[in-house]
């Protein structure tokens, strides 16, 4: 068995990555992956963090899971990769940020969010041996996370709060407060190894130092870069010149000068932090190496939504558009080393599946259980056949959603988009771009006569995507079994768990 492992970064960019077309910034490290098979089309399953970072955990569609937004808490009811690795004799384990639980209003105060460190036993049961979590780098001021208290049994945690603070990254959906005025662009005001990403990569590099021997291992290596605030160590920062080119994706209007000089230094502290992230992916790599199982790990490598830097004049993600909801995806499998690029469409929780798959799981399996009702409508597929060279695709189409806003299909040359008014049912729009000729997604096909016959085709797949994948339903209250037998699970030992 194959060890598994499993690096991600936050917020980035298919653009931000040495080996993608277009690159506008230089990722050695992370292009070591490239000798494997690199996926140019993997589709976000929904361009936010807590929605498809749990799509990837459950390999299931974020309506599915009830976790369409950046609020509640992912269930545990639902079945895991990390569980079903376990199970198969896995050891498993979880560093950096895992983002499964958004449970408190984003007026919360700070320090009045999850208590990260006391739940560690809760987030074990998502099916990890170990974990170390750092709850995001400007979460840490509302959870108490690992990272939280390795800030403050350094006497740091309280300059860390006040920094984060005064960045109003932490009030992002509030009303009234533009995003514009985040000051950010500054170096990271704390030394340079209190930085998260750094870290946390300590701690997964001493997990693989000091893994167990016996049996094979999963380990999901989370960073927290380069998501805002732009915050990247000053030794990073000054290995990026600052530049004005004016290669904005034209929005619906034309962007002001003083805010393209914004830009531009949010844009270098971007790319900063992108070389902080290689860096550390490096030095995972230097461990995996140095302890002589490189060539026994399958690594893969992606990101749980883009950003869009100002692009069509807008800030974050939560968007259908290509910077944010095209990730990166490679898998580097040991025994395919073939330096291959795929364009075939695929999505976020592709991987999921590949992870099973590599293990020697049936995902459909894994990720299943007969009851409550649609637990066994498993979406995601495994890319394995296309690392092996069978096939140069496993699907026609990906499916991505974001809140009650939009969906959207994506091929390897089209994309279709589906959005709504929140409260008026005629206020509906379609979207549709050929992306052979129209990369950024600028002219909108959808009243082309010629292209009817695609757009339907979009449409029919949109329509099957929901009505074939329906909200999986829960359960907490214990019942008796067959012939008045004990409770079939204990719900007052855990009411989220079956």
């Amino acid at each position: 068995m194959k060890n598994i492992l499993l690096l991600m970064s936050d917020e980035h960019r298919t653009d931000h990555v040495g080996c993608y077309p277009g690159a506008r910034v230089a990722t050695p490290n992370i292009d070591r992956l490239s000798d494997g098979v690199v996926f140019a089309t993997c589709v976000s399953s929904n361009p936010i963090c807590t929605p498809a970072r749990s799509a990837l955990l459950t390999g299931k569609y974020t309506h599915q899971i009830g976790m369409l937004d950046m609020s509640g808490d992912l269930n545990r009811q639902h079945p895991t990769y990390a569980r079903a690795l376990q199970a198969a004799g896995y050891y498993t384990a979880g560093f950096g940020k895992f983002h499964w639980l958004q449970g408190w209003p984003w007026r919360t105060p700070a320090r009045h969010g999850h208590d990260l460190v006391a739940l560690e036993s809760e987030i074990k049961r998502f099916g990890f041996d170990h974990v170390w979590e750092a709850s995001g780098k400007q979460l840490a001021v509302k959870d108490r996370c690992h990272y939280a208290e390795y800030l403050t049994e350094k006497g740091l945690h309280d300059a860390y709060c006040e920094y984060v603070t005064e960045r109003k990254v932490q009030e992002k959906r509030a009303p009234n407060v533009d995003p514009a005025t985040y000051p950010d662009g500054e170096p990271f005001p704390l030394p340079e190894e209190d930085y998260a990403d750094i870290v946390v990569t300590n701690r997964i590099v001493e997990a693989i130092r000091q893994r167990p021997r016996d049996r094979p291992f999963f380990m999901l290596a989370s960073l927290c870069g380069p998501h805002p605030p732009y915050d990247p160590p000053k030794r990073f920062l000054d290995q990026v010149p600052y530049e004005e080119p004016d290669d904005f994706v034209p929005g619906d209007a034309a962007m002001p000068e003083s805010e393209k000089k914004r830009w531009w230094k949010l844009r270098r502290a971007y790319k900063a932090m992108v070389l902080c992230v290689d860096e550390q992916v490096g030095r995972i790599l230097d461990t995996l190496e140095s302890e002589g199982v490189l060539d026994d790990t399958v690594v893969l490598f992606t990101a749980d939504h883009g950003g869009m830097l100002g692009d069509r004049g807008l800030n974050g993600k939560a968007v259908p558009w290509r910077q944010a909801s095209v990730v990166p995806a490679m898998i580097r499998h040991p025994d395919h080393l073939e330096s291959r690029t795929n364009d075939s469409p695929v999505e976020l929780t592709d991987l999921t599946a590949t992870i099973l798959d590599t293990a020697g799981l049936d995902p459909q399996m894994a990720l299943s259980k007969p009851w409550p009702a649609f637990h066994d409508r498993v979406p995601c597929r495994s890319i394995m056949p296309i690392v092996r060279g069978e096939t140069e695709a496993v699907r026609d189409y990906a499916f991505a959603e974001c809140e009650d806003a939009w969906e959207l299909i994506r091929t390897r040359r089209t994309m279709y988009v589906h959005t709504r008014h929140r409260s008026n049912p005629d206020d509906t729009r379609d979207a549709f771009f050929d992306l052979s000729d129209d990369p950024e997604s600028l002219d909108n096909r959808i009243d082309d006569p010629a292209r009817s016959a695609e757009i339907e085709w979009c449409r029919r797949r949109l329509q099957f995507v929901k009505d074939t994948t329906p909200a999986a339903q829960t359960q907490w209250a214990p019942h008796r079994g067959a012939g008045g037998g004990p409770p079939l699970f204990d719900a007052s030992a855990d009411p989220l768990s079956t």
